[in-house]
């Protein structure tokens, strides 16, 4: 097996084969040479000549693999390069801020629970594990927590939802509530 051999017969079919699968010609140059290298390299390891065509091909499906992920990482986009800037914080963000009071204003045993679940982020199933709830039960006490802190919100402000029901916008109602 002599690599010149080799290469002669089968760059054509790895060269279209990196074509069909990376659009930019100088990469496709790029990883046919990483191909080469890798065939003249690794060469030796090969013990059937008759596989030498899937071997390659393999190698070569692995450098395009290496390529896209080398991509995404190299791709990170920093926040001068985006095409908008988010100069506000959104709505989400600025409620967050009342999630904390708002828990504290329930009952002591639902305010632990809401912590623990929705600031700690344990799961429900973890939560009533360890407090010898059931499961079913525990669900059915986080929704009504929920619906409660819901209640404070409402209390508090008026919110504007869109046909999908996502938030909008919402106001502070005047002299509503001091929690946040």
């Amino acid at each position: 097996m002599n690599v010149e051999h080799i290469w002669a017969e089968y760059r054509a079919s790895l060269q279209a084969f990196l074509r069909k699968n990376v659009s930019n010609a100088a990469d496709v140059d790029d990883l046919l040479q990483e191909v080469l290298i890798k065939t003249y390299t690794h060469m030796k390891t090969i013990k059937d000549p008759t596989q030498i065509k899937s071997w390659l091909f393999q190698v070569a499906n692995n450098a395009i693999i290496d390529f896209y992920r080398k991509q995404g990482r190299e791709a990170a986009l920093e926040s001068g390069e985006l095409w908008y800037v988010q100069d506000e914080e959104t709505i989400p963000t600025q409620l967050a801020n009342c999630i904390s009071p708002f828990i504290q204003a329930l009952p002591q045993d639902e305010a632990e629970m809401l912590t623990a679940i929705e600031i700690n982020g344990e799961t429900q199933k973890n939560y009533a594990e360890k407090h010898g709830v059931k499961y079913s039960t525990l669900k059915s006490r986080v929704h009504k927590s929920r619906e409660k802190l819901l209640g404070l919100y409402q209390e508090c402000c008026d919110f504007t939802l869109d046909s999908q029901g996502n938030l909008m916008e919402y106001k502070q109602k005047p002299n509503a509530c001091n929690k946040c």
